[in-house]
């Protein structure tokens, strides 16, 4: 899959990497040059470009004729840039949706989502105390979040989520993996925090379409981030005059 940088003066190729936007543009053409030969369908195509229009505001010829001008485009260069999203997922369904279940289960921990509540304070002596108070029914999670907690949850009166079970911290999520909701953890330590949590809810992460087409978008974008690396690569080495075996 060749590169189109011949197209280039040396002059613009070194203002590019002068402004940091050669791995974009090796990127863009990496991208433009698998799915080239991807057919969303027309129906959907012209929906995406009505859409466009309206969002845009650019249903009448004479605002269009001014956006293309403003932006140095031609007709040819918007429909393009309208059509790349849907060619993207059509690629990506016809070539990468078949891996889509593999990657979603070495995945599936990092997609399940979980609603806790959490209280956070470096003395321990005081973690202690409010777990007992929240354990006897004498106060609510909320409340004693909203007074004493020393971190984020401060502001939304414990409450964290839904979020993804990884965003946690590894000793964390573990408890809130194997906790049964509602049910009050005693305080443990992390680092320099003392912590009193609670599961609210946990959804595991189920394979279906969405999913499916999430997944099939990553495996394309994973191959996009490799491939974009080799090409830069390969054109540092042009530069030096190296080449490889």
């Amino acid at each position: 899959m060749a590169l189109r940088l011949d197209a280039f003066s040396e002059a613009a190729l070194a203002e590019l990497r002068r402004h940091n936007l050669l791995q974009l543009l090796v990127q863009r053409q990496l991208v433009a040059a698998a799915v080239a030969d991807a057919s969303p369908e027309p129906e959907a195509l012209e929906q995406a470009k009505q859409q466009f229009l309206r969002n845009q505001k650019l249903t009448e010829p004479e605002a269009l004729r001014a956006y293309l001008l403003n932006n140095c485009l031609s007709e040819a260069d918007l429909t393009w840039q309208i059509e790349l999203p849907l060619r993207i997922r059509a690629h990506c369904n016809e070539h990468y949706r078949h891996k889509a279940e593999a990657h979603f289960l070495a995945r599936k921990n990092q997609l399940d989502r979980v609603v806790y509540s959490l209280l956070r304070v470096k003395d321990g002596y005081l973690a202690r105390e409010l777990y007992l108070r929240l354990d006897a029914g004498e106060a609510n999670f909320a409340d004693l979040a909203a007074e004493f907690s020393e971190g984020p949850e401060k502001q939304t009166k414990g409450i964290l989520g839904p979020v993804p079970l990884t965003q946690a911290h590894p000793a964390l999520a573990e408890r809130l993996r194997t906790s049964p909701a509602g049910q009050l953890m005693q305080p443990f330590q992390i680092e320099s925090w003392w912590l009193v949590a609670r599961l609210e809810s946990y959804t595991p992460a189920t394979f279906d379409d969405n999913i499916a087409t999430q997944m099939a978008a990553e495996l394309f974008e994973q191959w996009v981030k490799e491939e974009t690396s080799l090409r830069m690569r390969d054109l540092q080495l042009a530069g030096t005059g190296t080449t490889t075996a």
